[in-house]
């Protein structure tokens, strides 16, 4: 078959990056979007309101190596942005843009704030003007790809014309939309051996409309979620099976950061070997999320009393870890057991229930507190891996000399979520060749 200059252009853009990435590793910074705001009750219940909402998503999308190395990533917490999620920035286009967006292993999608030709809007976002890119290419309506593949990112079926491009009108369970179209488009890494790279034929959603809190500071969203049509699919076929990251402290200015890491990541010297833990990862249980199995949870050398059905996915249980969830979602058993263990060392203390905070469980901790008599939470994975987050990833600040425990109910039967602070300062490595999850704590610098 008669290849096109085009095809034989792309086959060796391809080769020529599988070639520069070798030995090397893709990496991004992150950031934490969560800091225009003072710590207070009205951002946690900002918090709580948007992963609750996030949570029906998932509970709804539910029933509805080539290389040793890679490229990296610079993350930031959003604190600075007034949210509180993740920020990465990414450059698109040829000549490339710098965009902030959510960094989201729970979507599939990748998109940014896009404008074709006409008026642009007057806000406060960088825009990415498809048409002065050289390397944008549409995707068409009447394509096998729009009408069948893109289906499961809301791809519409409108098409008038056979030149019109495939549309999209993604929409989020908690309000949150996106509409636009969907186009190929090439991404530049920076490698962690200096260079950079292109990654050409990435799918892009060029969004010219956006509503909701889930955006929140951000030019739009980096998709992790496993799907063969996210970032993640695209960076791991080009610089190997793995990507991992680590999540400094959710309050920390924009001047900490952090990586999200595609290819083989090395754990820092400063991590032991013997803290290093690896237990499977179940792809295939609650698509397109990371499902892990637990086994159980303690309390210090305390088993928790929770029914196996809850950790059971088939049973409409099972976990998740979610870089888009800031608090941590237990099932109804579960979150009953961990705050009733958690308050018996908090008796000491006033309870505190802010008007309109929809979370349970704060204490006033003005006349002193030592987090340290607080007893190790674990979580039990299959394999006898243990993961024990810090302290002040389970009993957080919510204001000035207040603080909560870090749980939302999931409700009975439901999904239970390891948020992005119970994640913070340890480093993760998601293999999905191998399907194995391995962590170790991190400071993340």
């Amino acid at each position: 078959m008669k290849r096109t200059r085009a095809a034989l252009l792309c086959l060796l853009t391809t080769l020529l990056l599988i070639s520069a990435a070798y030995s090397t590793v893709m990496r991004l910074e992150m950031t934490h979007r969560d800091t225009l705001f003072p710590t207070s009750f009205r951002r946690i219940e900002d918090i709580i309101g948007s992963d609750q909402k996030r949570h029906s998503l998932i509970s709804h999308k539910r029933t509805t190596t080539k290389t040793n190395g890679g490229a990296r990533l610079t993350l930031r917490s959003g604190f600075d942005y007034g949210a509180a999620q993740y920020f990465a920035e990414i450059r698109v286009g040829t000549p490339a843009k710098r965009f902030r967006v959510v960094v989201d292993t729970g979507s599939e999608l990748t998109w940014v704030n896009c404008r074709f030709r006409g008026k642009e809007k007057t806000e406060n976002r960088r825009v990415f003007r498809a048409e002065e890119s050289s390397s944008f290419s549409r995707i068409g309506c009447l394509t096998q790809t729009c009408k069948v593949d893109l289906m499961n990112l809301f791809s519409l079926s409108s098409c008038p014309t056979p030149s019109t491009p495939c549309a999209y009108d993604y929409r989020y369970v908690d309000g949150s939309a996106a509409q636009g179209v969907f186009g190929k488009e090439t991404f530049t890494v920076r490698l962690t051996n200096g260079r950079v790279a292109r990654l050409p034929g990435v799918l892009v959603g060029c969004t010219n409309s956006f509503s909701g809190d889930s955006f929140r500071g951000a030019d739009g969203v980096l998709g992790l979620a496993l799907s063969d049509y996210s970032f993640t699919s695209k960076a791991t076929n080009v610089f190997g099976g793995k990507f991992s990251y680590c999540l400094v402290d959710h309050l920390s200015n924009k001047n900490v950061s952090n990586y999200l890491i595609f290819g083989s990541s090395s754990f820092p010297s400063a991590t032991k070997l013997n803290a290093t833990r690896t237990t499977p990862l179940d792809l295939n249980v609650i698509p397109p999320f990371y499902a892990v199995n637990i086994i159980g949870l303690s309390l210090g050398e305390t088993m928790l009393n929770i029914p196996m059905q809850v950790w059971d996915a088939t049973q409409g249980g099972g976990t998740i870890l979610d870089s888009g969830t800031s608090l941590t979602f237990l099932a109804d058993a579960a979150y009953k057991a961990v705050v009733s263990g958690l308050q018996r060392y908090l008796v000491g203390l006033k309870r505190v229930k802010p008007e309109g905070l929809p979370i349970e469980y704060c204490f006033d901790t003005t006349s002193g507190f030592n987090q340290s008599k607080l007893p190790q939470l674990t979580f039990h994975f299959k394999g006898g891996a243990r993961f024990e987050p810090h302290r002040r990833s389970y009993l957080i600040d919510a204001a000035s000399g207040v603080k909560c425990l870090g749980f939302v109910s999931a409700g009975e039967p439901g999904t239970n979520v390891i948020g992005n602070i119970m994640q913070q300062n340890y480093l993760w490595e998601f293999d999905i060749v191998a399907s194995t999850l391995t962590f170790a704590p991190s400071t993340c610098l």
